[in-house]
């Protein structure tokens, strides 16, 4: 018969949840950061390793300002997909911005790339909560060493689809969904395959609210679902329902639509992700992928000999000015969101 609709029901657990291949790595970040001071920063220190779950927000590796300074990465890509507050990015291409609010950021580390993602407390007068998905997706063997590339993709641009009754609305950062295209991806990602199925879609629904998930072409491709905020979602499929309580994933039958529908009081939103599976070996080892222990070997070297291009900033931790608005400096020229 054909496999269950839904299984594997369980807990995401504290920090990265467990992902299915073509994905590597899954965090839902949320920080009720407090105000910040002149220079965008917090009233604490970090201790360099910050991530206690149980506080209200974490330092994470930063000291003054909470985030990432720089580090790097090799042989798979960054996406960084944003629900509310400010994201600073600086890399080893030049390339810089500050996002968030919605934003999608999209890298290719490929053949190498350091990068830094600062969470800057810009607001001086008012708490600055931040809400986004980091996610990996691997690179194929052919298109581990691509050449580094990044693209952002402003909000308002970003595909929003709402069902007709205005309970539910699903933000389409990758792979299409009822029709609805995503915006392009990198040129070398391997969502850029139409025959990966890549899919990353957040799902937003108010209590009652309901939104279907479109089959992909088969149920060899991977489907997964992870109840961040809200109580339950339930998932309803032509076999009977199957309840997935907050803070849990599932994994899904991709070669059928089913239907989610937002249980209890309060808003239900549940991230989707999706994949054909690349099925080639991984091996990782802290910022770099490979496909075998050489591939690491290598990615060490050739970082301690080159830097990946080195580090342009002032800063490892390098942050834009307090007021400065959201923008992407990417190859030299800058582009700001449409509604700005």
């Amino acid at each position: 018969g054909a496999p269950p609709r839904v299984r594997g029901v369980r807990p995401q657990g504290h920090g990265p949840m467990d992902t299915p291949d073509p994905f590597l790595f899954c965090v839902y970040h949320k920080d009720n950061y407090p105000a910040g001071d002149a220079k965008l920063q917090a009233p604490r220190r970090g201790n360099g390793q910050d991530f206690d779950p149980a506080a209200p927000y974490r330092m994470y590796h930063g000291s003054r300002v909470p985030g990432f300074p720089q580090h790097p990465h090799r042989g798979f890509e960054t996406i960084t997909a944003t629900m509310e507050g400010l994201i600073d990015h600086t890399d080893s291409e030049g390339n810089g911005g500050r996002y968030g609010d919605g934003d999608l950021q999209w890298m290719t580390a490929g053949a190498g790339v350091v990068h830094a993602e600062m969470f800057p407390l810009v607001k001086q007068s008012a708490p600055n909560p931040l809400r986004f998905f980091q996610l990996w997706l691997n690179l194929p063997r052919k298109d581990k060493m691509a050449k580094p590339a990044f693209v952002m993709h402003w909000a308002p641009e970003v595909p929003k689809v709402r069902t007709a009754d205005g309970l539910a609305s699903t933000t389409v950062f990758a792979g299409t969904f009822h029709g609805t295209a995503p915006l392009a991806p990198p040129p070398r990602s391997y969502a850029s395959s139409a025959d990966a199925e890549v899919a990353v879609w957040f799902v937003e629904m108010e209590p009652g609210g309901k939104v279907a998930l479109p089959p992909a072409s088969t149920s060899t491709v991977n489907r997964r679902m992870y109840v961040v905020e809200g109580s339950a979602a339930r998932v309803a499929t032509t076999g009977g329902d199957e309840k997935v309580p907050g803070k849990y994933l599932a994994d899904l039958d991709a070669g059928q639509e089913v239907t989610l529908i937002a249980e209890g009081d309060d808003p239900v939103h549940v991230l989707v992700l999706q994949g054909a599976p690349i099925g080639e070996p991984v091996v990782q080892h802290g910022p770099f992928v490979g496909n075998t222990r050489e591939d690491i070997v290598a990615a060490f070297s050739d970082y301690r000999e080159t830097g990946f291009g080195g580090w342009p900033w002032p800063r490892d931790d390098h942050v834009f000015g307090a007021d400065k608005g959201r923008f992407a400096l990417v190859g030299g020229s800058e582009t700001t969101p449409p509604d700005l």
